[in-house]
C-alpha cells in the first residue's frame, strides 16, 4: 500500500507541476503575442497628422501670411491684365497698323511649334486682310543650331507673305528685349502683337512700357496640359515682367538700329 501510495503521490506531483508548467507557458504564450500585436510607437494617422499650432494667433498669422503670399503671387498678372485692357482682342477686331510684332514660342527639329504656328498664322491672316503691312518675327538665335526668326521667316512665307514684307530680330530673347529692340532697334511706334491669350496681356503691357502703341491679338488654343502649362508659368513671368515694365533695363543686347521695318514699308509703298 505504501509502494503504491508512493507511487501515486509521485505521480500526482508529477501531474501537478505538469499542470503548473503549462499553466505558465500558456500565460507567456499569451503574453507575448498581446505584446507583438501593440504597434511600436505612435500609431501611423498620429506619425503623420498634420499639427496645426493650438493658439489662435498664431493661426491667424500663418492665415495672412498665405493670404499675402498669394497676393504677391497674383498682384502682378493681375495690374498686367488690368494696364492692357481693352487693347486685347481678336484678328477681326485689331486696328489696322503697319507693323505686326510675333514673339517666339519655340522650335521642334527646326520648325515652329503648334503654338509658334499659330501665332504665325495669325500674323499671316492680319497681312492678308490688309490690317498690315509688315510683320517682325522676333526670337532666339543665341545658338547656331536654334534660329526662330529665320523658322518664323520660312514658316509666314509658305502662307502667303512676301519675304521683302518679313523683319528678322535675332536678339528676342524675352518679352521685354522683344518690346525695346522693337522700339529702338527697328523704330516701331505703333503695333499689333500676336501670341496666346494666357501671354498677351504681358506682351502689351511690356510693348506699352517701351513706348510702343501696342494692341494684342490673343491666339485661341485648347485647354490643355501646355495651354496650362502656359498659364502657371505667366505667374511667374508676370513678377519679372513688373520689374521690367518699373526698372526699364537694356535689353541683353541692344546693337545699332536697323532699318528692316523702313525699307520694307517703304518696299510696300512702291
Amino acid at each position: 500500500m505504501r509502494g503504491r501510495n508512493g507511487g501515486s503521490g509521485a505521480a500526482g506531483e508529477r501531474r501537478a507541476a505538469l499542470g503548473r508548467w503549462l499553466k505558465e507557458n500558456r500565460l507567456s504564450v499569451r503574453s507575448a503575442r498581446r505584446r507583438s500585436a501593440r504597434p511600436i510607437g505612435p500609431r501611423t494617422s498620429e506619425r503623420f497628422a498634420l499639427r496645426l499650432p493650438r493658439t489662435r494667433r498664431v493661426q491667424r498669422l500663418l492665415v495672412q501670411g498665405l493670404v499675402a503670399a498669394c497676393v504677391l503671387v497674383l498682384a502682378p498678372a493681375t495690374w498686367m491684365r488690368v494696364e492692357a485692357g481693352e487693347r486685347v482682342g481678336t484678328t477681326a477686331e485689331a486696328p489696322a497698323r503697319e507693323v505686326a510684332v510675333v514673339f517666339g514660342a519655340g522650335l521642334w527639329k527646326g520648325r515652329p511649334t503648334p503654338y509658334l504656328a499659330h501665332r504665325l498664322d495669325a500674323a499671316a491672316e492680319l497681312y492678308r486682310t490688309g490690317k498690315v503691312k509688315v510683320v517682325l518675327v522676333t526670337g532666339d538665335n543665341s545658338r547656331v543650331e536654334y534660329d526662330e526668326p529665320d523658322a518664323m521667316r520660312t514658316y509666314l512665307t509658305g502662307r502667303g507673305v512676301p519675304d521683302e514684307r518679313i523683319v528678322s530680330d535675332y536678339a528676342g530673347f524675352d518679352s521685354w528685349d522683344s518690346c525695346v529692340r522693337a522700339k529702338k532697334i527697328f523704330g516701331v511706334d505703333r503695333a499689333v502683337l500676336v501670341s496666346q491669350g494666357f501671354h498677351i496681356h504681358r506682351a502689351v503691357t511690356l510693348c506699352r512700357s517701351a513706348g510702343i502703341d501696342a494692341y494684342g491679338v490673343g491666339v485661341d488654343e485648347p485647354r490643355d496640359a501646355t495651354w496650362y502649362y502656359g498659364g502657371a508659368r505667366e505667374l511667374a513671368a508676370s513678377g519679372k515682367a513688373a520689374l521690367d515694365a518699373l526698372l526699364r533695363p537694356d535689353p541683353r543686347f541692344l546693337g545699332p538700329e536697323e532699318r528692316g521695318v523702313t525699307e520694307a514699308l517703304a518696299t510696300g509703298a512702291r
